[in-house]
């Protein structure tokens, strides 16, 4: 990551009672990166926790940045813990690799693919890692037969 990064030292907070957590960015969105709105970002955390992710305006003052559970039982930390964070903006296309097995089943649902196609990248690799994350054979079969009924139905993610 050669680019100009911005740095700073957070508090991880908690949203409300439920188990998500966020930082909140000191700083400009629109100064920063001419943007009001969601800014696709690289993270370093902690100096060794790499997080691809958004700045976002959730209904609140600022924009914040959200701390995954994975990301973090990696950093070993939780919620009033300070954190130290780099950021980049992220120019690069998010891409979500389609196993061989779920393009067969999208070339038989055309349909559900042009909406999967059209879906944010979290969503489109919440379909992909939960089909993968299947343990037995039969399970994955079914998650790719669920997948194509969710799509239809409109359901944006798992």
């Amino acid at each position: 990551m050669t680019q100009d990064y911005i740095s700073f030292n957070a508090i991880i907070k908690q949203h409300g009672d439920i188990n998500a957590a966020f930082v909140e960015f000191p700083f400009s969105t629109e100064e920063l990166f001419g943007k009001k709105g969601q800014v696709k970002v690289k993270v370093l955390f902690d100096e060794n926790v790499e997080y691809r992710g958004s700045l976002a305006k959730m209904k609140t003052n600022c924009h914040v940045l959200g701390l995954t559970q994975e990301i973090r039982e990696k950093l070993g930390k939780s919620f009033r813990e300070v954190v130290s964070v780099k950021l980049w903006e992220d120019k690069e296309e998010r891409i979500v690799e389609i196993p061989t097995d779920v393009l067969e089943v999208f070339n038989q649902n055309q349909k559900a693919f042009e909406i999967y196609q059209k879906m944010s990248f979290t969503h489109r690799k919440e379909y992909m890692r939960w089909i993968a994350e299947a343990k037995k054979p039969e399970t994955r079969e079914n998650r790719k037969i669920k997948m194509i009924e969710m799509i239809l139905a409109g359901k944006k993610g798992i």
